[in-house]
């Protein structure tokens, strides 16, 4: 078996791990340290060289984003960190950034060292008031120690870094939309070209990086490049969160180097809960291909993912056994992706509303035969025709589910009815909530 590799998670058991003594007492900042005594373009060919890839769900080569940056002009160029996380079933920057809040500045510091940035800003989920707190204070202690400011620690390097909290909208999650928003705008992507790298926030040449990125860098330059090439597959390098919710017995966050399978992560978290069997999951969130048993052994990186059909997005491994019902699971998805559209172009704002009622008429036993083809016809619609990859997400699960489970699908239109009982799969009930609402 693969074993776990805790990195970024390290310490987020340890007392206190949110502050900068605690952090510092376990070689934190160590990184920054040698990053300060080598030059910018080291720093991002190193990036290049670890074979690090974005974080956030696409996987692009972080290195190869910090390389499209155009000349030093002498004019200000900003990173910008993408921590609206807000997904369904993506849950590892807020626990990163609320348990050890100062992995994600020092990478922000070696980050903007590398790239000429003076200020750099993080896009913080609005809802989260309490990591807004922690990340606020955890900059503080940073300016409070030097590593912030002016001339950090004698390298002539300035750097200001502000946290922004957004206003609770998953399309600031796509980054040009969260540039818009950042500068006060309503949020909604913009067209591209021009790519952030050439005019980004307020027209200058911008990094955009998910925490996760931006967090692994310290660990990276500390360690060296040959301890994190070490880990994970071929092309698919390090290691990663992998975010495990649902029915299993101990969901959670499992730190391990890409290339680990589902089933090497399931014998970690205690296995499908009550040992029923596994019927379907997500392999990167919501907006990725649903995969069933029959991808356990499938290795969670970008390549072999892909191959199955699927994208490993955010290493969100949504967990369903076979009391679920895939047409009421991939409706509820839905539902919360035609919320979201920002109505921009309409192959988005009305193909989500479509397939919502659609799948809404299917799942009560109202549907009929032509309703299932009907669902496949509007995703055409969709995909590859909206403004940003929100539409095609929207399609991701609707698509899959129904090539995977189209008998399901016709059950529920021959019974006039959903043959599953909702109760059964929820993860607790309400007197269960109760009980715990009083311990």
């Amino acid at each position: 078996m693969t074993t776990l590799t805790p990195v970024l998670s390290a310490t987020w058991d340890v007392k206190d791990s949110w502050t900068l003594s605690t952090y510092t007492k376990h070689g934190g900042y160590r990184g920054l340290k040698k990053a300060l005594k080598k030059q910018p373009g080291e720093l991002v060919q190193a990036i290049k060289d670890s074979g690090l890839r974005g974080r956030g769900g696409a996987g692009f080569p972080t290195g190869m984003k910090w390389g499209f940056l155009p000349p030093d002009d002498g004019k200000p160029r900003y990173l910008v960190i993408n921590a609206d996380e807000s997904e369904p079933g993506t849950c590892k920057d807020i626990p990163t950034m609320l348990s050890a809040p100062h992995t994600l500045i020092e990478g922000v510091i070696i980050t903007s060292y590398a790239i000429g940035c003076n200020h750099a800003f993080i896009y913080l989920r609005g809802e989260v008031v309490h990591v807004y707190r922690r990340l606020i204070n955890a900059v503080r202690e940073a300016y409070e120690a030097g590593h912030l400011g002016k001339n950090i620690h004698g390298s002539g390097f300035d750097l200001d870094v502000t946290i922004h909290s957004g206003a609770g909208a998953y399309i600031c999650g796509e980054e040009t939309a969260l540039l818009d928003s950042l500068e006060g705008r309503r949020g909604q992507p913009r067209l591209k070209p021009p790519f952030p790298a050439v005019a980004g926030l307020y027209a200058r040449p911008t990094v955009v990086n998910n925490v996760e990125s931006i967090a692994s860098v310290p660990a990276i330059i500390d360690r060296g490049v040959a301890w994190f090439t070490g880990m994970g597959t071929e092309r698919s390098r390090g290691m990663g969160f992998f975010s495990l919710s649902g029915h299993v017995e101990r969901p959670g966050q499992y730190e391990a180097p890409l290339g680990i399978t589902l089933r090497e992560l399931l014998e970690f978290a205690g296995g499908m809960r009550g040992g029923r069997p596994l019927k379907f999951w997500t392999p990167g969130g919501s907006s990725t291909p649903i995969f069933t048993d029959a991808h356990l052994d499938t290795p969670l990186d970008y390549e072999s993912v892909g191959a199955a059909g699927s994208m490993l997005g955010t290493r969100a491994l949504q967990i369903f056994d076979d009391t679920t019902c895939v047409v009421r699971a991939v409706m509820r998805w839905t539902e919360f992706y035609k919320h979201e559209s920002c109505g921009k172009c309409t192959p988005c704002r009305e193909g989500t509303f479509w397939l919502t009622q659609v799948l809404k008429r299917i799942e009560k036993g109202h549907g009929t035969p032509a309703d299932i083809q009907q669902l496949l016809d509007t995703c055409d619609s969709i995909a590859g025709r909206s403004f940003c990859a929100l539409g095609d997400g929207a399609t991701s699960s609707v698509i899959s589910s129904v090539k995977l489970f189209r008998d399901e699908f016709e059950q529920h239109v021959s019974t006039g009815e959903c043959p599953f009982d909702h109760a059964a799969s929820a993860l607790f009930t309400y007197s269960d909530s109760l009980e715990g609402a009083h311990a």
